[in-house]
């Protein structure tokens, strides 16, 4: 096969995702049918050889359509739709177990939307039930379509959902309870895990060989991934290239030695141990469960058995084209998977700097080969990694030099022989005992690491210009004929570039506010030249997240948290700040249990810090009797002529008693409980007259807030209305003297006026 045909199918492949991707929406999905058929008029006249690519691409684009069409109607949000369902992963949590459910059968409860084409769910069960893969389920399922909040510079959940193909999330209900219909089937891998869980060892040990060798990283805890992702080495735990290519070298060194024994005089000429260890290849993939990963790993590792057996092999270009078209034309929506780009980047690169250099000899000649290899990937992987994920592991390439023949030579191979000598009762556990001893090495090298040179996550303004640089080393050191200053020049650009200057700092006198899209809850942010304060923490759903987690790498500082009351959707996150961030100062009502020492909030209390004014207006000195809500602390930030009121979820009987420490129009209103029928009362807007009004309140939220009368209230006071459930994040400024102007993280769909 030749370059001619597998660049033009990968780049088929290529362009129908993209075409797909593009012409997706609503509103551009007229769009794909008529290029294709542009296309074929253009195929049928001109190029009819082309026919096949065409092809290729409308298969591909047709397949991501079809994934569009799954996806949960939205007629059926928050309904309860009784379904028979497949159990196929099973993630066990300490408050709820989460589920990825195959759709068999589905029921609609609306006569006229059905549910018919929804395939693949992800839900929480709260239940105590035992959920097992394999096992198919009675069950009714309250869900949403697939979405996730929307803030700046934070992980994308929808479009995690998306390249998962998973069409809808949301909770089993417990009532009616669940019916298992049949029993799992038996299966090797889950039979292999159940072997695992009886062994005597470690928990760690068996987590990690779950992952290693049976493709379940599902079992590494959180503290595990946070090691893996601060030291660079996720590769290697993920099954990759790394483990199927070792699997199927380690049966390729077998078959070549037995054919040696059988035929010593052409064993270079048979062909059966290349074929054994391309089964060996499929069988190891299959076995941990064909993931993309997995799925991926095998295609590039058939195709390299393929180059390397020399037989009307294709080039290693021509291989890695070809790579690419498969796997996009299996799976289109690896497209969207950031590990399909490091993988193919990683193999592309090695490619570059490989080719044309003598194959090595000994092992003084595969030790610097693996050296040379390793320096020279780490940058471009770094600044792949950096564009993809924002982060950087500073550990990563020493981490890696270490422990890639650390695991290649000595973790993998002995986790997969104990997995051969399991059979036998006492020297099967020698091997995993080796293991053990090789993880305590290799999880002492990473703690090591992460403590010498943290993950870091640099300023967004640095993002690209570090990226680049990094690119620039690596090609400057990968390629040949680049001249020395050259390439000290690189050296030197990407040590000084985190030490470029700094986003231009806030002046005094001026305020930047972000309410974050939380959900159903409550978190915002105020900013000025020296000083950082959080109203509210957001909430702390049932299965123990706090979207507070996803907003900041850990190590922030807070000079003053402000807790409005202590309800879960308030003062959800106070954990999360004690864990991950430091607070100089908190304060919360008096009667509330926040779970950390704060001062108390009460009226009257006023400062001002670079030039910006804080007054709280309530709750009231002495002790009272007022509820939670109605306790929350009122806070007025002032900043020149503009000012923000946020009031938590205070009711209609406290907001007129705060109109008599108003003053003034009220520039952005922060509306009480979420837009709740409890607060915003008529007296209270017709006062304000708040030019923004924002609602933070989750999208397709139980409680139906913002409530359509306050909305209309507000409407009829000239109001310019936000929610974080339709806009996402909100930010904007008050800088004096100059009109405020927001800047929504999402937008709706077609736009909409808002003034």
């Amino acid at each position: 096969m030749g370059q001619g045909i597998a660049m033009p199918a990968a780049l088929a492949a290529l362009s129908g995702g993209l075409l797909a991707g593009w012409g997706g929406a609503q509103e551009g999905a007229w769009l794909l049918p008529l290029v294709f058929l542009l296309a074929l008029l253009w195929v049928a006249v001109w190029r009819p050889h082309a026919l096949i690519w065409v092809l290729i691409s409308a298969a591909v684009a047709i397949s991501i359509q079809q994934e569009r069409s799954h996806r949960l109607p939205v007629g059926l949000n928050g309904q309860d739709l009784a379904v028979h369902a497949k159990v196929v992963d099973v993630q066990r949590h300490q408050d709820a177990t989460r589920l990825r459910l195959v759709i068999e059968r589905c029921t609609s409860p609306a006569p006229l939307v059905a549910c018919d084409q929804l395939h693949r769910v992800r839900v929480s069960a709260y239940d105590t039930q035992e959920y097992r893969v394999g096992e198919r389920w009675q069950m009714t399922l309250r869900l949403r379509p697939p979405g996730g909040f929307k803030n700046p510079d934070t992980f994308n959940y929808e479009q995690w959902l998306w390249r998962e193909g998973i069409h809808a999330t949301g909770y089993i209900r417990s009532e009616p309870a669940p019916q298992r219909l049949e029993q799992a089937s038996p299966r090797l891998r889950q039979w292999a895990l159940d072997v695992l869980a009886q062994l005597p060892l470690a928990p760690r040990t068996q987590r990690w060989l779950a992952a290693l060798t049976l493709g379940d990283s599902e079992q590494l805890t959180q503290e595990d991934w946070a090691l893996l992702n601060a030291t660079g080495t996720t590769h290697l735990v993920v099954i990759s290239g790394l483990h199927v290519g070792l699997v199927a070298s380690f049966v390729l060194l077998l078959g070549r030695f037995g054919a040696r024994l059988i035929s010593p005089t052409n064993w270079r000429l048979r062909t059966w141990p290349w074929w054994l260890a391309g089964a060996a290849a499929v069988g190891y993939a299959t076995l941990a469960g064909l993931a993309p990963p997995a799925m991926r790993a095998m295609i590039m590792t058939l195709l390299g058995l393929w180059v390397l057996s020399g037989r009307h092999a294709p080039g290693p270009w021509q291989a890695w084209w070809l790579a690419l078209a498969l796997v996009l034309m299996v799976d289109p929506l690896a497209l969207w998977r950031p590990g399909l780009w490091l993988s193919f980047v990683a193999v592309g690169w090695l490619i570059i700097i490989w080719q044309g250099r003598a194959k090595p000899h000994g092992v003084k000649g595969w030790c610097w080969a693996l050296l040379r290899s390793q320096l020279l990937l780490a940058p471009l992987m770094a600044a792949a990694v950096l564009i993809a994920f924002g982060r950087v592991a500073p550990a990563s390439p020493l981490v890696n030099l270490l422990a890639v023949p650390w695991v290649s030579s000595v973790m993998v191979p002995t986790a997969l022989l104990g997995w051969l000598l399991s059979p036998l009762p006492v020297i099967g556990l020698v091997p995993w005992w080796t293991f053990e001893q090789a993880l305590a090495i290799f999880h002492q090298l990473l703690v090591v690491a992460v403590k010498a040179a943290p993950l870091w996550q640099p300023p967004v303004h640095l993002g690209y210009p570090l990226a680049g640089s990094l690119v620039l080393l690596a090609l400057c050191w990968g390629l040949p004929a680049v001249p020395r200053w050259l390439r000290i020049g690189a050296v030197v650009l990407v040590l000084t570039t985190p030490w470029w200057p700094r986003e231009q700092a806030i002046p005094p006198g001026q305020l930047q506010v972000t309410i974050y899209d939380v959900g159903q809850g409550q978190l915002i942010e105020l900013r000025s030249a020296r000083f950082r304060l959080l109203y509210d923490t957001g909430p702390r759903f049932r299965s123990g997240f706090m979207p507070l987690q996803s907003l900041w790498p850990p190590g922030q500082f807070f000079d003053h948290v402000m807790v409005s009351h202590a309800d879960t959707d308030h003062a959800g996150g106070v954990d999360a700040l004690l864990t991950d961030h430091h607070v100089s100062q908190w304060s919360a009502p008096a009667g509330e249990s926040v779970a950390v020492h704060h001062q108390r909030c009460a009226q009257g209390q006023r400062w001002q810090q670079d030039g910006i004014s804080y007054h709280v207006l309530w709750p009231p000195t002495g002790e009272n009797t007022l509820s939670s809500n109605d306790r929350s602390c009122v806070l007025l930030v002032q900043a020149g002529e503009h000012s923000v009121l946020i009031t938590g979820d205070v009711g209609r009987q406290v907001e007129r008693q705060l109109l008599t420490q108003l003053e003034s129009r009220i520039s952005v209103l922060v509306a009480g409980h979420h837009g709740s029928a409890t607060s915003s009362g008529v007296q209270f807007v017709r006062e304000t007259q708040p030019q923004h009004v924002v609602f933070s309140a989750g999208r397709d939220n139980a409680f139906q807030h913002p409530v359509d009368d306050v909305v209309r209230r507000f409407r009829q006071q000239g109001s310019c209305l936000w929610s974080t459930a339709h806009d996402g994040a909100l930010a904007f400024s008050l800088i004096p003297q100059q009109p405020i102007t927001f800047q929504p993280m999402r937008l709706l769909a077609g736009g909409h006026k808002r003034c």
